[in-house]
């Protein structure tokens, strides 16, 4: 299939979030090239129109970050032809079915109980540090295969924000990208038009008023200081980025030589 890089981001009807991060620094005067590496939020909702222009990409492999919970929720992504599509639940930031049912079905005084006084961004954070330490197989096996044959790629979680977002950023991280330049895509994620809309089963005046809003909005924002947890992570737990690629995700000089090789200008 002809690959077909786009000149402008496109607007998207069912898929939220998407983007090329193609044209990112290294630190070596590098850049990730266009057309290699995409994210974005499910394709489950995705439209004819939508289904065309991913096609369009050329992609080899879509990379799903979601669990089964998602899965229900949102439904299996729309299968585009001749694309592999790859199954790696990684936690949820805000995993378990209890508290999404709070998260939609709650009163303002359980949504204070669970989320107020900085609890809601407390959980983001915790759960960034974990995936990091605790998912090192689950990213392993995707930058190896990046390394091998599964370029161009798409990774995609539920919103694209999270799972998504750290997936994302520990590729970037492999091939030298600055990490200033690895925070400014992150933060790409809370641009209005990218955001999933927060669904409450309560849509009165009462059930979407500010407060409610307030207190949710750390579970659906993208914020430097949740990155920012993911990196400290590597430093704390392995020394140095290096060590982490390294020690916590197998990859040896050669394999990530090649997937700079494949990512790279």
């Amino acid at each position: 299939m002809t690959q077909q890089v786009p000149s402008t981001e496109p607007e998207l009807a069912g898929v939220r979030n998407f983007r090329d991060v193609g044209g990112l620094p290294t630190t070596d005067g590098r850049q990730v090239r266009l057309g290699r590496l995409f994210r974005s939020g499910h394709l489950a909702s995705a439209t004819a129109a939508d289904a065309a222009f991913l096609s369009s990409l050329g992609l080899h492999t879509i990379f799903d970050f979601r669990n089964a919970a998602d899965l229900k929720l949102d439904g299996a992504d729309v299968e585009l032809p001749g694309v592999r599509n790859v199954n790696i639940p990684l936690t949820d930031p805000a995993d378990g079915a209890e508290f999404w049912r709070m998260v939609r079905d709650g009163d303002l005084d359980q949504l204070r109980s669970l989320l107020a006084d900085g609890k809601a961004a407390a959980r983001m954070t915790d759960s960034y540090r974990s995936i990091i330490k605790d998912r090192t197989a689950e990213h392993s096996r995707v930058l190896h295969a990046l390394a091998e044959d599964s370029m161009p790629a798409l990774m995609h979680c539920a919103a694209g924000k999270d799972r998504a977002g750290l997936s994302i950023a520990v590729a970037l991280l492999a091939v030298g990208v600055e990490p200033e330049a690895i925070e400014a895509d992150y933060l790409k994620s809370n641009d209005p038009h990218r955001r999933y809309p927060v669904r409450r089963s309560d849509s009165s005046p009462a059930g979407t008023a500010t407060e409610v809003m307030d207190l949710l909005s750390p579970l659906f924002d993208a914020r430097a200081e949740y990155l920012a947890a993911a990196f400290e992570t590597i430093e704390k737990t392995w020394g140095t980025t290096d060590t982490y690629l390294a020690e916590g995700l197998r990859l040896t000089p050669e394999t990530r030589e090649r997937l700079r090789a494949r990512l790279l200008d």
